[in-house]
């Protein structure tokens, strides 16, 4: 086999031939990508600043078309360059340029059929994709299995989430990507399902980096993937759905026509955190597929049932929400499952007439439901099917109702895919926005849905009411999210609870073990166009009026993100602008007090508001002037918060 010299990387050219072996490189040329054929198998490898972040891993796809995995040669090399920029309200950043090198290589397997890899290599991600082509009378193929692997080098530690099995959990709905975090685990440890592990997944490849993977482009055309059981020496690689997924409705395998493509498979690569955080790899290599019908406005709301819970869902209990989310000036109440029993049809139109004389529209839950759960909330048998589900949303839009919540879903296979866009495109054509609970990640749907404003897809607020394991773990999790979950999709948590006990008169129930300040830097942290924010009535005479103010002032929009410092689980400092103003979050879930000195060059020489704790756990608030060099040291208390707004 030859081997790349070094005199490619000096020439910084993109892309350098050898036979078959193809090198590709990001702009600035620390990234690079090594594809080869070994012994006829399609393998690839990956190095930031010459460090192996990746080490042989295969590539290739057996499908009822042909074996595309073994025996096949490289036969066409394609090189471009990528050069666009776009705009996306509902992400990370408002504006994006987009800057990677292409290269799509042809391969042809031993019967002369040919597939094609796309490569696209940015700075710090890596994205890729297969086209089958169509063979002779062969029109379309089933994916008996992918190929695609990730071998990590044997000092990487790992940050997954197992993926659940089928028809367990609450009412049979999972899985429904609400497994935790366990960080810092050796190669090849066991899920805790036997089942793999959801994306997106996070590596730390010891001193050398990070690596984050993940997927994104996943439609109705095919099935939400995971990543298997890794081996002990760090090789993980792509599986599709558990076949007993939706009830054991519908293949595992995805079907596709011909010609057609798979779903990008992402890789984002950092000698630090900052790429990781900050990638915007899944929006920059998808395209809209529809145009919203109308301008969809996004913001805050109220929601009764995450501390009130289920007997909240009567009229009288909602005016009171409708009120706090006038109170608050926030746009939206969301008006949770059981409605359609407790408050009935025929009361509602009259409920969502006081609230648009509040000045607050209306988001209504939906159960997902057809058969692959057994979850009692209604409204029921409405989303599932496409004549009730037009039908329900021609009603909806004649009253005025901006956005539904729909829950609990069944699993990844394609046939589940396929009712998110239909949810979707019919949402659209009846001017609703659209967030999902109960559901798989999101995989670019914010470029590819102009209506899709968030998904749960992780361990929610729902359980600090639940369970006080929750609670006690509160920061742990949440020191999480903005390294793994949050940085590839928008994450619709439901934060901020202000309530010292989670129940309805803040006396019993589970017990918060963060400060207020913590869960008002959540607000920054946790990222979702329309935000239900867990604040109660009471919360308006019960906590600190500049508390109150803080969160009546917050975005949930955000035109710029920096990283700041961090290590997943412990503590996180992050940075967001909209529009002139910026927000410097930070929580702390060690044990200990943190103190940690950044740099803050957006907020150099500025006055700013500091949102700090005391040692007693009391909040309070401070005029503070940054220094013309941007350099201070941040204090953060045990499970605790600080929060920084310019002026």
């Amino acid at each position: 086999m030859k081997r790349i010299t070094l005199v490619c990387l000096f020439l910084m050219a993109f892309t350098c031939l050898f036979g078959e072996e193809v090198l590709v490189t990001g702009p600035d040329g620390q990234l690079a990508l090594r594809f080869y054929i070994h012994q006829g198998l399609p393998v690839y490898s990956v190095s930031y600043q010459g460090k192996a972040m990746l080490e042989e891993s295969p590539l290739g796809l057996v499908t009822s078309a042909g074996d595309f995995s073994k025996e096949m040669r490289l036969v066409n090399t394609e090189e471009s360059t990528i050069n666009e920029a776009y705009s996306l309200d509902r992400i990370k950043r408002s504006k994006v340029n987009y800057v990677a090198n292409k290269v799509v290589l042809t391969l042809e397997n031993a019967e002369k059929k040919q597939i094609a890899i796309t490569f696209q290599v940015s700075n710090h991600d890596i994205a890729f994709k297969y086209a089958l082509f169509q063979y002779r009378e062969t029109a379309n193929a089933i994916i008996v299995k992918e190929a695609t692997g990730f071998d990590f080098p044997q000092h990487t530690t790992t940050f997954l989430s197992p993926q659940a099995s089928p028809m367990i959990g609450w009412m049979r709905t999972k899985p429904s990507y609400e497994e935790t975090y366990v960080p810092d685990e050796r190669l090849g440890t066991p899920s805790r399902y036997g089942e793999g592990y959801t994306f997106p997944s996070l590596f730390h490849v010891g001193s050398d980096g990070w690596v984050l993977l993940s997927e994104t482009g996943v439609r109705s055309l095919y099935c939400g993937a995971h990543l298997s059981e890794g081996s002990a020496d760090g090789l993980y690689t792509i599986a599709y759905p558990n076949p007993g997924e939706n009830n054991g409705i519908g293949s595992a395998n995805p079907a596709i026509a011909l010609p057609g493509e798979t779903p990008w498979r992402t890789i984002t690569v950092g000698n630090t955190l900052q790429p990781i955080v900050e990638t915007t790899v899944p929006f920059d290599v998808v395209s809209p597929l529809y145009e919203a019908s109308r301008d969809y406005r996004y913001g805050r709301s109220t929601w009764s049932w995450i501390m009130w819970q289920d007997n909240s869902i009567n009229y009288d209990d909602q005016v009171r929400y409708i009120d706090l989310a006038a109170a608050m000036g926030y746009e939206y109440v969301l008006i949770d499952g059981l409605w359609d029993k407790q408050i009935g049809y025929e009361r509602m139109p009259d409920l969502f007439k006081y609230a648009q004389s509040k000045g607050v529209d209306v988001f209504l839950w939906y159960n997902s439901n057809g058969y692959w759960n057994d979850a009692p909330q209604g409204a029921k048998q409405k989303m599932n099917n496409a004549i009730a589900r037009k039908k329900e949303m021609k009603w909806l839009k004649e009253l005025g109702i901006k956005g539904l919540k729909v829950d609990f879903f069944g699993g990844d296979k394609q046939e589940t895919m396929k009712l998110y866009e239909d949810i979707l495109s019919d949402a659209n054509d009846y001017g609703l926005m659209i967030i999902f609970h109960g559901c798989t990640l999101p995989r670019g749907w914010e470029r590819m849905y102009p209506n899709y404003v968030g998904s749960e897809a992780v361990l929610a607020s729902e359980n600090l009411i639940f369970t006080q394991e929750a609670n006690d773990k509160e920061a742990f999790h949440a020191a999480l999210h903005p390294f793994i979950r949050n940085t590839v999709g928008s994450m619709e948590f439901g934060p901020v609870l202000l309530n010292k006990r989670h129940n309805r008169t803040n006396d019993g129930g589970t017990v918060r073990k963060t400060t207020d300040i913590f869960q008002l830097a959540t607000a920054v942290l946790f990222q979702n166009a329309v935000q239900m924010f867990a604040l109660a009535p009471n919360n308006l005479d019960d906590v600190p009026s500049f508390e109150i103010d803080f969160m009546k002032q917050i975005p949930t929009t955000w035109d710029e993100t920096k990283f700041i410092d961090g290590y997943p689980g412990k503590y996180v400092i992050l940075a967001r602008r909209s529009g002139e103003k910026w927000y410097i979050a930070a929580i702390n879930a060690t044990d200990e007090q943190l103190s940690v000195k950044v740099e803050l060059p957006m907020l150099a020489g500025e006055t700013v508001l500091k949102y700090g704790d005391s040692k007693n756990r009391q909040s309070n608030v401070e005029e503070l002037n940054i220094k013309k060099n941007g350099q201070l040291t941040l204090s953060v208390q045990p499970n605790g918060g600080l929060v920084l707004v310019k002026r």
